[in-house]
């Protein structure tokens, strides 16, 4: 009888650590998947953008506030934020991976 309270104690810690690594493989794809989508917007409007006058205006939601800048402005933040948004893609790939080895060494 004992045995069997132990067995079923073990079970439960089991099942809720395999919950555990399920949801946080869910939390970082979820994470990917806002990453991937924002990088494509950055590089459909780097596309738009690249062949205009570098005089001509545009505008560009900064914080909420929609603010009126030139091309010349706006390309280069662009980039910078689309470089950034690739180096947080590849981190999140790679902790991904880590997290799914941890979960294929824990089974």
């Amino acid at each position: 009888m004992a045995q069997q309270q132990i067995t079923a104690k073990k079970q439960q810690e089991l099942q809720l650590q395999y919950s555990s690594y399920k949801n946080s493989l869910q939390q970082i794809a979820q994470k990917i998947g806002d990453v991937e989508q924002e990088t494509e917007e950055h590089k459909l409007v780097l596309e738009t953008l690249e062949p205009l006058p570098q005089d001509r205006k545009c505008f560009r939601m900064i914080n909420g506030v929609l603010v009126e800048r030139t091309v010349e402005d706006v390309v280069p933040a662009l980039k910078t934020n689309s470089e950034g948004l690739k180096k947080v893609l590849d981190e999140l790939l790679k902790q991904y991976k880590r997290q799914q080895d941890e979960m294929e060494k824990w089974k």
